[in-house]
């Protein structure tokens, strides 16, 4: 193994520069993962654009167990040339979230409170590689792996979080199953994830979206949702209803990024008993937001936020099943030198039409 790595460091407001590092000593519980290929998400564009400590990016990891420990062997049940996909949390194991299996809330996962995470701790912090956007990654004593199938093409196995956080947010939180409608705001490959889980539970499934957003909306026709509604031209309500034989949704999910119009008509297409998932931060206040209309209709409005380890068991399942055709969400890939470009496209700054950007830092 080279004793160099090389990695794609954010050092400043919407620039990268590649930097080397050496290959950490490893104790019994640590490892190390050769990466295959990095998603790039809108939490990597976020901290991109900031002008902050500098750090490596990328936290949809995917790769190949390099080097481990006996006691992480034996842990997480893998062995050296494993493939793996790896969570972006690196829990403390030891507080109240984690042992009731919340550890998404582990304080020790939160930057924000000064925990570590991958693809959001700074170099400053030892061994430096916390991200996927470099060609070797550190696997902490307590990071949370989930091994990959081999027959799964690498741009496929990159969808990982996305698809644990549908599953999460639709199947486990949701109860999404066989005879309830679903309509998900925003085709963006957040929701397009959501609207595969809600189609692998057996769900009849709507995705909205902006004229903008025509061609994502016709990608969701191909991986198999049942209806399609383009804001922009036709009535939303009038839509649903007429779809649902005035039922209206059983479930609403706004991943929508911007405007907070779709807080508002989550709640106006659901059904009476229906539950409305906010799953995208509006970064405002919503001052329209009719609080009346939650208990006239007796809704359930619910917060959702990242994935558990059980939902990344399902999608790695579902992944590996090749049931849906995934790699059409697959848009544009480049090498290690090309991580500006990927964070800019993935941003709607470079190459046009963006669905699942990655990263393959060996190419």
């Amino acid at each position: 193994m080279a004793q160099k790595v090389l990695a794609a460091v954010a050092v400043g407001e919407k620039q990268t520069e590649l930097q080397e590092f050496e290959i950490p000593e490893l104790s019994p519980e640590e490892g190390i993962l050769r990466v295959e290929i990095v998603g790039v998400c809108g939490t990597d564009v976020s901290y991109y654009r900031k002008n902050q400590e500098p750090r490596i990016l990328g936290h949809h990891v995917v790769g190949y167990i390099e080097k481990i420990g006996e006691v992480a062997a034996k842990k997480w049940g893998v062995k050296e040339g494993d493939r793996v996909a790896m969570e972006e949390y690196i829990p403390c194991g030891q507080c109240e979230y984690c042992r009731t299996g919340i550890y998404r809330s582990c304080l020790f996962t939160d930057p924000r409170a000064g925990g570590i995470r991958y693809g959001t701790t700074p170099v400053s912090q030892n061994p430096s590689l916390w991200g996927g956007f470099g060609q070797y990654l550190y696997l902490h004593p307590n990071a949370v792996v989930h091994k990959m199938a081999e027959h799964v093409p690498a741009v496929e196995a990159a969808l990982t979080l996305p698809l644990a956080n549908g599953f999460e947010w639709m199947s486990i939180v949701g109860g999404a199953k066989p005879g309830k409608v679903i309509v998900i705001q925003g085709p963006g490959q957040q929701g397009l994830a959501c609207a595969l889980a809600a189609k692998a539970a057996g769900a009849e499934v709507i995705v909205t979206g902006r004229s903008t957003s025509l061609r994502r909306l016709e990608l969701a026709r191909e991986l198999g949702v049942d209806h399609i509604i383009n804001i922009q031209i036709e009535d939303l309500v009038s839509r649903v209803h007429e779809i649902t034989g005035g039922k209206m949704a059983d479930i609403v999910l706004d991943v929508t990024s911007g405007g907070t119009a779709p807080v508002i008509s989550s709640l106006e297409i659901a059904k009476k008993g229906g539950t409305v998932i906010f799953g995208a931060y509006k970064y405002q206040k919503i001052p329209e937001f009719n609080s009346d209309l939650v208990i006239q209709k007796t809704l359930t409005v619910k917060g959702v936020r990242g994935h558990s380890y059980q939902s990344v068991k399902m999608a790695t399942e579902f992944i590996a099943s090749r049931r849906f055709p995934l790699s059409k969400m697959h848009s544009h890939n480049y090498g290690l030198n090309q991580v500006d470009q990927a964070l800019k496209t993935a941003g709607g700054e470079g190459e046009p039409s963006p669905l699942l950007v990655t990263v393959s830092p060996w190419s």
